[in-house]
């Protein structure tokens, strides 16, 4: 809440949904809910972008695209034991339909 940083590989913009495109322009442009500019820091390593955002707090994500529909993270090796540790440090994790957990 208090967090305007976000983490998401944005080359791929416009693969991806309308509702996400959306929320992300309005992150960039600060006219989301919070009302704040965020700005975009985005690594492209799964580990080292979480752990910013548990440093710093923010939002990091994996949207699905057009060459992934339904995401490319995998569930054993990467969304379930980062979603286990953002869900220990008081955080949520979800596959933007529900808990990843």
């Amino acid at each position: 809440e208090s967090s305007s940083i976000y983490s998401f590989n944005e080359a791929k913009l416009e693969m991806w949904d309308e509702p996400m495109r959306k929320t992300v322009n309005s992150w960039r442009e600060g006219t989301g809910k919070s009302g704040k500019i965020f700005s975009s820091r985005y690594i492209g390593s799964m580990v080292g972008d979480v752990h910013r955002t548990l440093l710093y707090g923010g939002v990091f994500g994996y949207p699905a695209d057009n060459e992934n529909p339904i995401g490319k993270l995998r569930l054993l090796y990467e969304a379930a034991p980062m979603s286990f540790i953002m869900e220990q440090a008081g955080g949520i994790s979800t596959t933007g339909m529900q808990r990843v957990m």
